[in-house]
């Protein structure tokens, strides 16, 4: 409910979300806040794989009112974009911003202000975009913003490569957890992400996602409250990741989990070039149609997507 408090806002008041900014700023002394553990010192320097310090930077932030209705509702998600990532996909929609130092620094005082200008425009919800390798920072920065009043709720917008320590750290402080399934196979992950054991991680954290947030709650707005809303971007010619996707989540997390079916994937960024030829198309309104049919068949009913 409308009125309820968020989480992070009973945790500031009993002073647990200091305690808990504090050991997660601890973790960038030798950085282990992501799966790629590289052990640099983020207080001196950047991380090897997302290239950033001390500080998150922030490349555009403000109103979005193209993530799903029920978070970006008539106001609009309060979205804040963070630079770089701590995956390298070869198919990035978003590289610009990814895979680039774009944007702009900003400290903890400087990164509250915005989360505070989007609540007095009327944003439902901060939805904190590619967050994974700046949770220290966003801990940091909540801090500050719960002092001056921040009391919507908190989206979590990550690509799922999310580590379990600086997970455990935000449980109880994200309201709702937003990530992607990408891929299952280790294979392609390595091939299309960089990473071989992202399946595996993923799979780790949204069972950890949603044992910290459970089902998606909706309210009579229409608009979400709390809980978990998995994003999976259908890829050509390989339905067979997506349906061990879906049957995963519908028998190992919950059959009530809110699945987007994403049917935007278009070649971008390193896609085109010899290595990549066989993901080098829009995908097909017939493979969208058979992602939907797996979903029932797996089970999961609370759908969101187009097939047409």
């Amino acid at each position: 409910m409308p009125g309820q408090k968020p989480g992070y806002v009973q945790l500031h008041a009993r002073g647990e979300l200091r305690h808990r900014a504090e050991k997660a700023l601890a973790m960038l002394d030798h950085c282990h806040g992501c799966p790629w553990s590289c052990g640099v010192n983020r207080q001196e320097t950047t991380g090897k794989m997302c290239h950033v310090g001390r500080h998150a930077r922030v490349a555009s932030f403000g109103p979005h009112h193209g993530e799903e209705s029920l978070l970006s509702g008539w106001a609009g998600s309060g979205a804040i974009f963070f630079s770089r990532c701590n995956l390298h996909c070869v198919f990035c929609q978003n590289h610009q911003i990814s895979q680039t130092d774009g944007g702009r620094e900003v400290d903890a005082r400087e990164l509250a202000n915005l989360m505070l200008q989007l609540q007095e425009a009327g944003c439902h919800n901060i939805n904190l975009v590619t967050p994974q390798h700046v949770a220290p920072q966003i801990l940091e920065a909540l801090v500050v913003a719960a002092e001056d009043g921040l009391h919507i709720p908190l989206v979590y917008n990550t690509n799922g490569y999310d580590g379990m320590d600086a997970l455990r750290l935000l449980d109880g402080v994200i309201d709702i957890y937003m990530p992607d399934f990408k891929c299952w196979s280790p294979m392609r992950a390595q091939r299309y992400l960089k990473s071989a054991v992202y399946p595996e991680v993923a799979r780790l954290a949204i069972r950890e996602m949603h044992r910290q947030v459970g089902d998606l709650v909706v309210d009579d707005r229409g608009l979400a409250r709390r809980g978990l809303l998995v994003r999976h971007l259908v890829m050509p010619g390989q339905l067979d990741d997506t349906r061990r996707i879906l049957h995963f989540l519908a028998e190992d997390v919950s059959p009530n989990t809110y699945l987007n079916l994403m049917d935007q994937y278009h070649p971008d960024h390193q896609v085109g070039r010899v290595h990549f030829m066989e993901i080098n198309r829009p995908v097909k309104t017939e493979e969208m149609r058979r992602a939907f049919a797996m979903a029932s068949e797996a089970g999961l009913t609370r759908l969101e997507g187009r097939w047409s």
